[in-house]
Formats: C-alpha cells, structure tokens, sequence
C-alpha cells in the first residue's frame, strides 16, 4: 500500500522557517535516493523562496571502486539543478568498525567545510531513526544514545539539521516515483555483515509485518527519549553549576570542576554531570568503563589518579578535577636560549613567555623542574622547590611545565607564581588549547 500523499515541500518549509538567516544551506549529497531528494526538493523550493544561498558536498570515502562514479554523477545532478558542487576526498582510518571510520571521516570533513552561520543538511529520514534505536538499544546504550538521531546540533562553526526526520523513506520514494529522480544504489547497502543492513534487510520486515506502524512509534519513543535526555541535560546543568566555581588556577586554561560539590551528589547524578561536561570533550566510555571514575573519586588525597578516556585524560588535584588534552599531554621540549628577554620566548608545545620590568643582570635561562630545587627568597633563606609549589597549591599536572627562570645558575623566579614570580615580572601565557572536539 502506497503512504498517504503529504506536501514535502511545505513541510520541509517549515522544518527550516528557524534557519533561514543562514547565509549558506550546503547539501550532504551521496548521490543515494534520501539526499537526492532533499537537494532536488531545495533546489525547486529555491525557485519561488528567498532561501540562503544552497551548495552540496559530496564526500569520496574511496572504499570501494563502484564509488570512483559517483562524483560524475553527483555533478551532473547539481549541474542540471544549477546548485554548485564541492567533492571532498577522505581518508578513512583503519579501526574495528568500518562503519564508524567511514562516518568519522565524513564528519570531519564536514566540520571543516561548515563556516560560521552556515547549515550542513542531512537527509536521515524516520527510518534511519528506528534502526538507529534498535541498534542503540542492542548495545546497551543509556537514554542519551536512546534518543538516536538529534534533529539538529552544532557542527563546526555552523549547525548540522536533519529536516526529514519525520518522513518515512516510503514517503521519499513516492517523491522520487513521482518527479522522475535517478539516483545512485550504494552495492554495500545490501551487504548484511554490517549491523543496520542485517537490522533493514532482516529484522525490520518481520517487525512490521506483524506491527505495520513499527517504524514510526520506535521513532516516537526516540523523541520522548530525546525530551527525557533534556531534562538530564537541565539537571546536569544545575549540578554543574555547583562544581564550576572559580579556580586560582583559572589562568592555566584547563577545564576544571570542584570535587566537593560532586561528592555531594548521589552517583547517578555525579554520571548524569559528568557525562553532560565531558560530551563535547570527548567520546563517552560504555556504563562498563564507568569504574574510572569511581576509582579517580575515592582515591586517597596523596594518591594521583588519572581517568583515561578516548580523546584526553581527567585528572584529580588541589580539590578539583581537570580535563587534560591536546598539549597537555606532551612533554614540552627544551625551552631555547633566551638571549632577549624583552621580547616573548616560544616554548615548545608550552606556550610562551613573557618578563617585564629591570632584566636581571647575568645569564639567564628558562627550564623546568627536574626535582631538587632550591630558591632564595627574602626573609625566609632557602627553600625547597617542592615544598613551595605544594604551599602554592599547584595542581601536580601543572608542576612539571611551569618555566623556572635562571640567573646565573640560580633560580629566580618561577612563572605565575604569587610570590615565586619576581614580583609578578615572570607571566607565563599556557598553550591555548580547544580542550576538546567539535
């Protein structure tokens, strides 16, 4: 039985009403019958609307050689439209899953080609919301992962919208049956080693034969999932708002969260939290990987615990816990000679270097803590290094980078220091880091 007939046109409309203050809507055009259709559904729209300036991008995964075409055709779809054209080319790195490589690739080229107050267009339709589900829910995924596909969200410095997740890809057939659309049959979409073809070609017809609305109430019990997810989300919210006080530390540029406050919830809140801060930080470990954070949590105060996640590590130190990635990670190299110190030193992978005031008389040098310093300080004689940065409160992750300043083979003064710093004459400017993915 054909789906009732419903105005694509006027629905998609409205989808985007919210958004056509972008300056660009750009397409992500396989080739294949959903994108097919929302581009040629843009492209006549545009026609008899003052819509944003529409382009298409078309990402080459080079998997397979029937894949080598599909460029041609996609230009000539965008041609006949008259929608300009980028094709990208990636490379997908080796992994466990295919699937998810592929899907990586494709979306980090489409964060680099989404400019600021621009829209990526994706054409997930209903059913890709159902499989997403079913899939989601045979892993095991919490309501967050339940909520499957979100309508829209950040996407580099734009946002990625999926405007037909609320059409059915029979609805999207009968579209492309009735204006005449060609479009390109992807041959891997048949193969049933991968989890959401065997879920499509297998699973889904028993589903709905015996339950014809199958598709479109697992579809709904993502959005309610999805309104469940908003209320975590304000919860964490609320719960953040405790641990996000203000550090002495601030100035080094690491996220950070006070422990006091997080102990004080009960552990399915300290999740909720924490999943909600680490979210654009890093890619969430399974509920079975959670004990990292217990472990982090209840170690003793002398200990150093370290939660390793996928694309960064948290720390805890000096009360709080903190988000280490990216530069943080490295080793700085050695700090080259400072032969003006009038000017900013560079430091390798440690950001930079500035004094300010009377220059010291001597040779100077910047290095970093090996152990077993000693620094003169007025009134007080000699002191070890170490136990002045314990006094300081400096987080332990931080200790090996601050620069010490040497004069003649004597320390002087360490760097953003109150106190140790020369008089405030040593500012220490850290990498600046993204702390995190887009």
């Amino acid at each position: 039985m054909n789906p009732p007939a419903i105005d694509l046109p006027a629905k998609l409309l409205l989808k985007l009403d919210a958004w056509c203050s972008a300056t660009t809507w750009r397409i992500a055009f396989s080739g294949g019958l959903d994108s097919t259709v929302l581009l040629y559904l843009l492209a006549q729209l545009a026609k008899s609307h003052s819509l944003p300036r529409l382009k298409a991008i078309h990402i080459h995964h080079g998997l397979q050689s029937a894949a080598d075409a599909w460029p041609g055709h996609c230009q000539s779809v965008c041609d006949a439209l008259g929608v300009p054209l980028e094709v990208v080319h990636v490379r997908v790195l080796p992994g466990a899953s295919l699937e998810r490589a592929a899907r990586d690739a494709r979306y980090r080229a489409f964060v680099e080609a989404t400019q600021s107050n621009e829209l990526l267009l994706t054409a997930q339709h209903r059913d890709d919301q159902a499989e997403t589900l079913l899939f989601r829910l045979l892993r095991g995924a919490g309501v967050r992962g339940l909520s499957a596909i979100p309508p829209q969200r950040p996407l580099g410095r734009g946002h990625l919208v999926r405007p037909l997740l609320d059409v059915s890809r029979a609805e999207l057939e009968a579209y492309a049956a009735e204006h005449q659309l060609s479009w390109i049959e992807d041959p891997s979409n048949d193969d049933q080693q991968f989890s959401r073809n065997y879920l499509r070609h297998q699973i889904f017809p028993v589903l709905t034969q015996r339950w014809p609305q199958a598709l479109a109430t697992m579809a709904r019990s993502a959005a309610h999932l999805s309104e469940a997810q908003g209320l975590l989300d304000d919860l964490a919210e609320m719960d953040l708002a405790h641990a996000a006080t203000v550090s002495e530390f601030d100035w080094l540029g690491v996220p950070s969260l006070e422990m006091a406050a997080l102990e004080k919830l009960s552990a399915a809140r300290q999740r909720n939290a924490l999943s909600h801060w680490l979210t654009p930080l890093t890619r969430l470990p399974d509920s079975d990987h959670w004990s990292g954070w217990e472990d982090l949590r209840d170690a003793t105060l002398d200990a150093r615990p370290i939660w390793r996640l996928a694309d960064g590590q948290l720390h805890r130190a000096s009360g709080r816990i903190w988000w280490l990635s990216g530069h943080w990670l490295n080793v700085p190299g050695p700090a080259p000679l400072w032969t003006d110190p009038s000017t900013v030193l560079l430091l390798p992978d440690n950001g930079q270097l500035a004094f300010s005031g009377v220059i010291p008389e001597g040779v100077l040098s910047v290095r970093y803590r090996q152990g077993g310093e000693v620094m003169q300080l007025p009134g007080r004689g000699h002191r070890d290094l170490k136990r002045l940065l314990n006094e300081s409160g400096v987080p332990l992750f931080a200790r090996g980078r601050l620069p010490l300043l040497y004069c003649n083979e004597q320390l002087l003064a360490v760097a953003n220091l109150r106190g140790l710093d020369g008089s405030g004459h040593l500012q220490w400017q850290p990498v600046i880091n993204d702390q995190g993915l887009s």
